[in-house]
């Protein structure tokens, strides 16, 4: 079995910060803190150490960054939550909206080798149950720089390409609703809200639904080349 070096919450903060700087933004303080639920003082210090390992690089007034070495470090933490969703959903027929917790406690347990069975017995996959994507084993990962519903344009031909994952109940409801990977929707013409998108799901005699903004911003979307 391999051993890693990394600890938990190393780990932690390299794949919570290579999510927030995925656009190409340095993450900020605050924002760390938010996403792991913890307090601006502790990620200071926790920043420090990572600079001083060299797995990130701190740019004064903007925030920090992954170095080379941290970026392959989150992916690596990326690639066995992801497959971890995966298997828990295909081999284990957890729902959806249950397997990001799951994933969140396996991942710092599992071993390199146990990932890549459960890869292999998967057949390879390259996305999760929720369309994003899975680093490979050498570190490479597809581009993810979509729009969400919430920026969509009234008459667009969509096709819902990934969701966020870890809110349960908006998983729930993005279901509830055929919101799911691999869907194609249209915007439709005037919308019922100044907080909501309709939209028409799968095809022009699907269901009209209403999607809140908070909602819609949480599903990424690109063109469906089939209307094109």
């Amino acid at each position: 079995m391999n051993q890693r070096p990394l600890s938990r919450s190393v780990e932690d903060y390299l794949k919570a910060i290579y999510g927030l700087s995925e656009g190409g933004s340095p993450a900020s303080t605050s924002s760390i803190a938010e996403a792991l639920d913890i307090q601006p003082a502790s990620v200071t210090g926790m920043v420090k150490r990572l600079a001083e390992e060299g797995l990130l690089e701190h740019l004064p007034y903007r925030g920090v960054q992954l170095t080379e070495p941290g970026q392959r470090e989150a992916l690596r933490v990326l690639r066995r939550h992801r497959i971890l969703e995966t298997y828990l959903c295909e081999k284990l027929a957890f729902p959806w909206d249950d397997v990001h917790g799951e994933a969140e406690s396996l991942e710092h347990a599992a071993s390199d080798a146990l990932i890549e069975r459960m890869s292999a017995a998967l057949g390879y996959p390259s996305h999760d149950p929720h369309g994003a994507p899975i680093p490979t084993r050498s570190g490479e990962i597809e581009p993810t720089d979509m729009k969400t519903l919430a920026d969509a344009v009234p008459g667009a031909y969509l096709r819902i390409r990934a969701v966020r994952d870890e809110e349960a109940e908006g998983l729930r409801s993005m279901a509830a609703g055929g919101l799911v990977p691999g869907v194609a929707v249209r915007v439709n013409e005037g919308q019922p809200t100044e907080d909501a998108v309709g939209v028409t799901v799968g095809g022009a005699l699907g269901e009209v639904v209403t999607v809140q903004h908070d909602l819609a911003r949480r599903i990424f979307v690109v063109p469906d080349e089939t209307q094109s």
